[in-house]
């Protein structure tokens, strides 16, 4: 974009399109100025066969759907639902990556309860946010998830607290536009109305890349935490692996995030960026951790193919 005046000319003031299209622009999706050039047609490429129940694909430049099936039918995303979890943290005012947390009991036993999956956060330790946001979206770890909403919910008791964070998760989805979305847990141990939708999901994990901390966690394949114990010492954490094997199978792939459950089948939320281009895109209720890899690499091959 040029800025200065041409010749005669009266100088034009640029207007982002907050609803338009959003492009990765050094590793950031901006929104595309009013004046951009209009979006070239998408080529015609014939739709791939996915396994999964619903699935949607967007580029990022102009805001395009490159696929779309069953795209806005409700369903529950299992570990899906810890983006949100994240984007609200992250959204948090003045906030300290930095400041500590103590593990609590709780934490553990929820795990224990739900047979959850988990970040092994140790009783009594103080992990910083940062540190949690990893163990929330590597090893999605559900203690992690409760973590985050204790210490960013309000209420003088941890349930109240949990409470006012799952509002924050839903009014949030509100104001993404995410009109089929309802969260009822902070980490998708649904209690029986924690649903949403291919494209939704989509709009969500378009809007949580614009935040550079969340765009580092989510494309980072392994990570080991230095928490500090009861005693004041330094705890070495067994090393967090990221659960979604398209950071090491596709080129390109910068995120996002698993999820799974009995109900919700296997899910994937994913991103890639090849030549300057961003693909963005979801697939609910596959058949398996690797069917659903499967379905993903195809939606992005052609969403990719489809830009050209």
């Amino acid at each position: 974009m040029k800025t200065g005046i041409r010749s005669r000319r009266p100088r034009r003031v640029a207007v982002s399109l907050v609803t338009g299209g959003a492009m990765l622009l050094g590793g950031t999706l901006a929104s595309a100025p009013a004046h951009a050039a209009a979006a070239p047609p998408l080529k015609n490429v014939a739709s791939p066969s996915i396994v999964a129940k619903g699935g949607f694909v967007m580029e990022t430049q102009f805001g395009r759907t490159t696929y779309s099936k069953s795209a806005d039918t409700k369903r529950p995303t299992g570990s899906t639902t810890k983006i949100m979890t994240a984007k609200v943290v992250l959204s948090q005012s003045n906030l300290n990556l930095d400041s500590k947390v103590t593990i609590a009991q709780d934490y553990r036993n929820y795990i224990v309860n739900k047979g959850a999956s988990s970040a092994n956060l140790v009783v009594g330790d103080k992990v910083t946010v940062r540190q949690l946001l990893y163990g929330l979206m590597l090893p999605s770890g559900c203690d992690a998830a409760y973590a985050l909403a204790d210490k960013f919910g309000t209420g003088s008791t941890r349930s109240a607290r949990v409470k006012s964070f799952l509002g924050k998760m839903n009014s949030t989805a509100k104001s993404l536009g995410m009109t089929n979305t309802h969260f009822d847990s902070f980490d998708g141990i649904s209690n029986g109305s924690n649903y949403s939708t291919p494209r939704d999901l989509t709009k969500l994990a378009r809007s949580a890349m614009n935040n550079t901390t969340f765009r580092t966690v989510v494309k980072t394949k392994s990570y080991t935490a230095k928490t500090v114990t009861k005693s004041g010492s330094t705890r070495t954490m067994g090393t967090w692996k990221n659960t979604n094997p398209l950071l090491s199978s596709y080129s390109g792939a910068i995120g996002v995030k698993t999820g799974s459950g009995q109900v919700a089948g296997y899910c994937l939320v994913f991103a890639a960026t090849r030549n300057g281009k961003t693909v963005i895109g979801t697939v609910l209720g596959s058949t398996s951790s690797s069917q659903r890899t499967t379905d993903a690499t195809r939606l992005l091959n052609h969403g990719f193919a489809r830009v050209g």
